[in-house]
């Protein structure tokens, strides 16, 4: 991702791009699977842990980021495709393996509509589905 997208994606979610903020969104934009913030630890060595955590937690209140809770007790991040600073508007099903406990974006499944009960509101949600990955099924098969 580019500098210049980086600090347009920044600004369009309220957020100032500094230089930490921009170094943790482009790590978030290369990665192609939601990431814990031990795993951004280990490819991000120019800012401390708690420096990418406050960046994290800004982006998730802004909507730049998802949190995904994988049921294993580990927090994942991914960079959220929205361009809106106010709402979610690309919220998808995840995919959990069992196998290689590796977290897959289903980025066409949307996650399902819940009837709320009256006296409740929903602000997110989130949908785990758990099961083989292709990898893990076709090393399991030869």
């Amino acid at each position: 991702m580019k500098l210049e997208d980086c600090v347009s994606m920044l600004t369009e979610h309220g957020i100032k791009p500094t230089s930490n903020r921009i170094v943790v969104l482009k790590e978030l934009a290369a990665s192609p699977h939601p990431v814990t913030l031990n795993e951004l630890e280990m490819h991000i060595l120019s800012i401390d842990k708690s420096g990418i955590f406050r960046a994290l937690t800004l982006f998730r209140e802004n909507h730049l980021a998802h949190v995904i809770d994988d049921g294993s007790g580990a927090v994942r991040y991914e960079l959220c495709h929205s361009r809106a600073a106010d709402t979610d508007d690309d919220l998808h099903v995840h995919f959990l393996c069992e196998e290689c406990r590796q977290v897959y974006c289903l980025d066409g499944v949307p996650v399902p509509q819940v009837d709320m009960p009256p006296g409740f509101s929903a602000v997110t949600a989130s949908h785990i589905v758990t099961g083989v990955c292709p990898k893990c099924s076709d090393k399991n098969h030869r």
